[in-house]
């Protein structure tokens, strides 16, 4: 059974084929059943690597600073989230924390983790970790954060001086980095080297 593959559209039951390049298809509704994506694996862990790299800079220097009648104030993204909790927000403050810098951080350090583990032959028992950080994607949500952070930033250009920090470059090259190294993965490869299928 662990060689049969059902279609995500029909339900049709195919035998899996070890493909080179290209999409293997349901012979009934053509829907595609998995993708061969070429060199993934090390494509997959240079960006997560950056991504890494990137989130550095991104939680310790300054996100924004605002100039109001003289007075500059600098944020960081851990401030802000700290603001959120002493204005009466906790619930709002954990959803940030835990989409902006929790889930992030999981999925870097997971999949930089599991990759060490294959390039090096070291095959542990992670598929675990690997299908929790593929049930995680949603909940990465820096895109809307970003654009959350955006929008303030029109809102108050009339009324501040807004001066953009280094963590709001890195931040918004972090986003495509983990979009990037997620559109790299190719999960069935992982798998196969998990010795699972």
């Amino acid at each position: 059974m662990s060689h049969i593959i059902a279609c995500h559209e029909c339900d049709m039951l195919h035998k899996v084929k070890h493909i080179e390049r290209g999409a293997a298809r349901c012979l009934r509704c053509s829907a595609v059943l998995y993708e061969s994506k070429k060199n993934s694996i090390n494509r997959a862990s240079a960006l997560t690597l950056t991504a890494l790299i990137l989130f550095i800079p991104a939680n310790l220097f300054p996100f924004l600073s605002l100039t109001i009648e003289g007075q500059e104030n600098r944020t960081t993204l851990l401030t802000g989230i700290k603001a959120l909790y002493l204005q009466g927000m906790p619930e709002l403050a954990f959803l940030v924390f835990l989409t902006v810098i929790a889930v992030p951080l999981f999925q870097i350090t997971g999949l930089l983790y599991i990759f060490t583990a294959l390039r090096f032959k070291v095959l542990p028992s992670f598929p675990v970790l690997f299908r929790y950080i593929l049930c995680t994607r949603t909940w990465g949500m820096m895109e809307i954060f970003f654009l959350g952070i955006l929008v303030s930033v029109v809102k108050l250009a009339g009324m501040a001086k807004i001066i953009p920090g280094p963590a709001l470059y890195s931040f918004f090259l972090l986003i495509f980095a983990v979009t990037a190294a997620f559109a790299s993965i190719d999960d069935r490869s992982v798998w196969e080297r998990f010795d699972l299928k």
